[in-house]
């Protein structure tokens, strides 16, 4: 305690020891003032540096004004350096597009590290348990680059030693408030490090209406929606099983839809093959006609289309063994994807024992076997309970819709989901906020994406299923 003392104050500090008279005063070693000045220089030079390799754009653009005052006056400065600042204006008047990538997203990024994450870093660390005050010192996690780009800022941080990423995972909320952000997400670049997403506004607040169909056939991953960056959404149906989980008036039937309608060239020209299982009457029986013989709507049919597909399945096992051990649609053996719009309906909610078992056990046969043989399972679910869709974890790709409770999430997507950003369960109600909104889990990745699926509307199915009738009806 006598070392955070200035000069010679603990000289006069006397501690004795109750009912003795022993007394002791501590030793001041007086430090010599040319040290001092060299500390203090150091540092000084130091954070110079550092500034400097840190900021090289805004110390040039303040040095260099500067220096050409302080060399020709500061009228000459003014004539040499006006240029500069009417050029970039003129560039941002032309192509504001090139001007924002190359100086604007800079520019903003260096004002949000100084005046947001830097003013900030120190308490929101402490208070949030992330930094340790001990000793009268701040051990804090090192505040890295920051970067800024049309909807979101991202910050690479160095953790401090001993820390473990569920730290940060667990105080999402205390960084989003901490730092002004509706939510924060925190994603792993490698040991020690993290990035840390901080959204500035939401680019999936406004509804996307039905994509184009595309001009060739494709059963690669196909276009759906849009990710929370602005690139397109591509969802893989070829060689995987999707699951997709989300309340009522979620959005499952925009996924469902848009998958179709990416799927329709494909279809036409023989590649794909679309098996429907409605049991709800109400979503999929509008393409009824897109389908063909392979729609099912009772309990008895689906359980006899699911058996029909395990068949199939089993017959290009047969063929397929020992030859290749990847499928590549064709006309003679096209992919085959199963849709099934409620799948416990058939499974968990189902009074007839001996349909339950025959579903179960199809679904279970098929997303175990089926994709090295392309057929493939995209189903659709409102309670992602273990109890209601015991098969969850056999659907290697997850999506989780707009979701009733937090630990659905988890369930949904895996242990840590949540913590890593997918907040399903704060997706917005409202239709034109939230519907189609939700977190995909891939396989090849534990780090959950936030998309929004295409709305496709009642015309538009109609309009699909009038242009494949016309079109495709007769190349039947």
């Amino acid at each position: 305690m006598f070392r955070r003392l200035p000069g010679d104050e603990a000289r006069n500090l006397v501690s004795t020891t109750p009912d003795t008279a022993v007394v002791f005063r501590p030793a001041v070693v007086t430090t010599p003032a040319i040290v001092t000045i060299v500390i203090l220089t150091w540092r000084v030079l130091a954070g110079l540096v550092r500034t400097i390799s840190r900021h090289p754009i805004v110390a040039v653009v303040l040095a260099v004004p500067s220096a050409l005052c302080w060399l020709y006056g500061w009228q000459t400065a003014l004539l040499l350096v006006a240029p500069v600042p009417v050029g970039l204006i003129t560039w941002a008047v032309i192509d504001r597009a090139s001007f924002t990538h190359w100086v604007g997203w800079r520019l903003l990024a260096w004002w949000r590290l100084i005046w947001v994450y830097r003013r900030y870093w120190q308490p929101v660390m402490i208070i949030s348990g992330l930094g340790r005050h001990l000793r009268g010192r701040d051990y804090l996690p090192r505040l890295g680059k920051v970067t800024c780009n049309a909807w979101a800022d991202t910050v690479t941080i160095r953790m401090l030693d001993g820390q473990a990423v569920k730290d940060w995972a667990d105080r999402t909320d205390h960084l989003a408030h901490g730092f002004g952000a509706p939510s924060c997400r925190v994603q792993v670049v490698k040991a020690g490090r993290l990035v840390l997403t901080f959204p500035r506004r939401d680019p999936l607040a406004t509804p996307i209406q039905a994509l184009p169909i595309p001009t060739a056939p494709t059963v690669g991953p196909v276009e759906i929606g849009r990710q929370e960056d602005g690139s397109p959404w591509l969802l893989k149906i070829l060689g995987t099983h999707v699951l997709v989980a989300g309340a009522t008036g979620a959005g499952k039937g925009s996924i469902i839809w848009s998958t179709i309608r990416a799927l329709l060239p494909a279809l036409r020209a023989g590649l794909v093959e679309i098996w429907a299982l409605d049991p709800k009457l109400m979503e999929l029986s509008f393409g009824r006609a897109l389908f063909g013989p392979h729609y099912a709507a009772t309990p008895e049919e689906c359980a006899d289309l699911l058996e029909q597909a395990v068949k199939v399945m089993q017959e290009r096992a047969a063929r397929f063994g020992g030859v290749q051990r990847s499928h590549a649609p064709t006309v003679a053996d096209p992919f085959i994807l199963v849709i099934v719009d409620e799948v416990a309906f058939l499974t968990a909610y189902q009074s007839d024992r001996d349909l339950k078992r025959r579903v179960s056990a199809a679904l279970a046969t098929l997303t175990t076997q089926g994709r090295a043989v392309g057929v493939g399972v995209l189903a659709a679910l409102q309670d992602p309970r273990k109890e209601v869709m015991t098969i969850r974890n056999l659907f290697p790709d997850k999506i989780a819709l707009r979701l009733d409770e937090s630990e659905q999430v988890d369930m949904v997507l895996g242990d840590g989901a949540r913590d890593r950003g997918a907040l399903a369960d704060r997706i917005s109600s409202n239709p034109a906020l939230g519907a189609g909104v939700g977190y995909v889990r891939l396989e090849t990745s534990p780090d959950p994406v936030r998309v929004r699926a295409a709305y496709v509307s009642d015309t538009d199915v109609r309009a699909m299923v009038a242009s494949f009738a016309t079109q495709g009806g007769e190349a039947r």
